[in-house]
């Protein structure tokens, strides 16, 4: 691939990287222009309002002259998934988005990267062993042991898989383990009254 055709489908990919990789040295601002910078022609305004747009969407909104050390974990998140999202890509790609992050924290950021993903009609690819993130975002889940597939499916039919390496991972807590259990059984009864004769 050439260097003119390699940098054109750059433009098109976003990393949220696992621990924000953000520039120590650079403000936010400048973080977020980083990609802009690199891969556009734009004029210092245009970058700016792009910059201020995207701020804007993941709620960090004044904290443009603020360095990483300044801000909390979930914010450098939010920080690295507005440089993500900057040149509006076409795919998303996050590895382990929620490392490092409280529950409440963790909530937040599934949520920015779900209604971004809507918004900016991306295909967004999430590496995760948060099983929060795959059962809220995952829309399709590929389930890797040993680095091979070994389940696919949607975050419906995980609940009712019989793969023992899979819900082995899953819910190999015993809370988790009754609420599959739970699950099944509640699924089984509305299946079942579906099924009954109507008088």
């Amino acid at each position: 691939m050439e260097e003119k055709e390699l940098k054109e489908l750059r433009t098109h990919i976003g990393m949220l990287f696992q621990g924000s990789a953000l520039f120590d040295s650079k403000t936010v601002e400048n973080n977020v222009m980083f990609p802009l910078d690199m891969f556009t022609k734009m004029t210092p305004a245009e970058k700016l309002k792009r910059v201020n747009e995207v701020l804007d969407r993941v709620n960090l909104k004044d904290t443009n002259k603020k360095f990483p050390s300044e801000i909390s974990g979930g914010m450098k998140k939010r920080v690295a998934l507005a440089r993500a999202i900057v040149l509006n890509p076409r795919y998303l790609f996050c590895d382990e988005p929620n490392s490092g992050l409280d529950p409440q924290t963790s909530l937040v950021i599934d949520k920015l990267i779900k209604e971004v993903t809507l918004e900016f009609n991306m295909t967004t690819v999430i590496n995760t062993h948060d099983m929060n993130t795959v059962m809220e975002s995952g829309d399709h889940i590929v389930y890797m042991y040993q680095g091979i597939k070994q389940w696919e499916g949607s975050n419906k039919e995980i609940i009712f898989s019989k793969d023992e390496k899979l819900n082995s991972f899953i819910f190999a807590s015993d809370f988790l383990s009754k609420a599959k259990e739970m699950s099944m059984m509640e699924a089984n009864e509305q299946a079942r009254i579906k099924n009954l004769p109507k008088f």
